[in-house]
């Protein structure tokens, strides 16, 4: 039976709400990295309209940085949605915690 099923795996532990909430924190760093270099592209590009004179050079220019605005702005949600899970996260673990405090509190009660 073992060829043909195969044998179960290990399982890992998941992780933790305070791993879980690092992770997410690590991705949102990264993504904060990527918005900071999307930014000095937009200052150059900002630089390179007022130096060029009105015509296809500038709108191509334009273009450019509009392209680079919308990934930013991609960023910016990701950015967001990041930060949202994280704040989620934290909440499941502050009331886990206030769940676990009240039951020490009732066994407390009622040793005495």
């Amino acid at each position: 039976m073992k060829k043909v099923f195969g044998v179960k795996k290990d399982k890992t532990p998941p992780p933790s709400l305070n791993e879980a909430s690092d992770r997410i924190n690590k991705r949102g760093e990264s993504v904060e990295e990527k918005i900071k270099r999307l930014d000095g592209e937009l200052a150059k590009y900002k630089e390179q309209i007022k130096r060029t004179r009105p015509g296809p050079a500038q709108e191509a220019v334009k273009a450019r940085a509009m392209r680079i605005l919308k990934q930013k702005r991609m960023y910016e949600g990701q950015r967001d949605m990041l930060y949202n899970q994280t704040f989620n996260l934290d909440q499941v673990a502050f009331a886990s915690e206030g769940i676990k405090d009240a039951q020490q509190t009732v066994c407390f009660i009622i040793v005495k």
